[in-house]
């Protein structure tokens, strides 16, 4: 197959685009984000909010209708802080520019602290529900726990969300 001619429209060899440069930097991600305050707060709220779903999720909760309010917001805030994670991990804030994401960080973890705060006092609330030193006792307490934990990194997150927030002349 001395003479086989080439698909039309099929670049190879050297005639390649040299494009790897611009390929990479859109593939880049923060390296330094998990030592940030505000990478450690994630991967802390990720952890913790883990836990108490996880932690409610293995018992017999669904006899207690309270709880499925804290297994709600759990897993919903679970996976949103999953995605606000790749986006700050993927430098995506940095590139999508029209998304005010100062706002939405504010608004996130804000409502992330209420919910969770109330979702701790409706877990800690129904612990009562339980045998004491039974499975369900201690999973229950623990989620507790681990939710007002959670509660916490939340409220941090919005400290620093709200400072990066704020117009620069009111810092000064």
């Amino acid at each position: 197959m001395e003479g086989a001619a080439e698909a039309p429209g099929r670049l190879t060899g050297p005639s390649l685009p040299d494009n790897t440069s611009s390929m990479a930097s859109t593939l880049a991600f923060d390296q330094h984000l998990t030592a940030s305050p505000q990478g450690l707060l994630l991967l802390a709220e990720m952890v913790s909010g883990l836990l108490v779903w996880v932690l409610v999720g293995g018992t017999e909760y669904s006899h207690v209708p309270a709880l499925g309010w804290v297994m709600f917001v759990a897993i919903l805030y679970w996976v949103l802080t999953i995605g606000l994670f790749i986006v700050y991990l993927s430098r995506a804030h940095v590139r999508v520019t029209w998304v005010p994401w100062n706002t939405v960080c504010v608004c996130f973890n804000s409502s992330a602290t209420v919910l969770y705060l109330v979702a701790a006092a409706v877990g800690t609330a129904s612990v009562s529900r339980a045998t004491r030193g039974r499975h369900n006792y201690n999973c229950w307490a623990s989620s507790a726990v681990f939710a007002f934990l959670t509660t916490l990194c939340y409220a941090g997150s919005s400290c620093l969300s709200y400072r990066a927030w704020r117009p620069r002349a009111e810092q000064q």
